[in-house]
């Protein structure tokens, strides 16, 4: 898939909220620090202007924030977890957000989780990772800030991930926002995710 055009298209701050059309979405998920902007804006060849905001400081994201790609479908920013250092009952307003939107909207295609393939994945990555699959969503296992390991390092990062969480290979795709590593295996399973391989998109 060739990213041809990008646009924000809106946000959603309530559970029950709009979206900003009817086109099929994919959502992103993920630790508040794991890499998650710098990877929608990799992935969207949006490295000089940056559509998705990224930050020194974790839990910028605080709603769900609709990307949409090639008029073909919405990306989905959803808010981040862990580091964010907001009050207890706003991260109880997120979490209520994120399940209303996966588990009861009926809009969701698939989710993307990213990892951070330096470390375990958190007791936070095992809930969703289950949570996603009571829910039978197609699930997609990012590892990001696979520049920072060595070549050793990375392999043992991968088979640790997909042996933790009990995953397929081809459910995981290793990425680094820093050498483009994943874009394209990343942009395929979208595609697929989403119904475009048949258009050739």
């Amino acid at each position: 898939m060739r990213i041809r055009s990008v646009e924000y298209a809106g946000t959603i701050a309530q559970p029950g909220g709009e979206p900003p059309g009817s086109l099929p979405q994919v959502a992103f998920s993920g630790r508040s620090n794991v890499g998650k902007s710098s990877l929608i804006n990799t992935l969207l060849r949006r490295t000089r202007n940056k559509i998705a905001h990224v930050s020194s400081t974790p839990g910028k994201t605080q709603a769900l924030n609709f990307y949409r790609v090639n008029d073909g479908f919405f990306l989905v920013d959803l808010p981040g977890y862990g580091y964010a250092q907001v009050p207890q009952s706003v991260r109880e307003q997120w979490a209520e957000l994120i399940e209303w939107y996966l588990g009861e909207s009926g809009l969701v295609k698939g989710v993307v989780h990213l990892v951070d393939a330096r470390h375990r994945p958190t007791k936070h990555d095992h809930r969703m990772v289950e949570y996603l699959g009571e829910l039978g969503l197609p699930t997609l296992i990012v590892l990001t800030k696979m520049d920072k390991l060595r070549t050793r390092e990375g392999e043992q990062s991968i088979a640790r991930a997909i042996e933790e969480l009990k995953l397929e290979e081809a459910q995981l795709v290793p990425f680094s926002s820093k050498t483009g590593r994943g874009r394209e295996d990343l942009l395929d399973a979208l595609a697929e995710l989403v119904g475009l391989e048949e258009a050739g998109e």
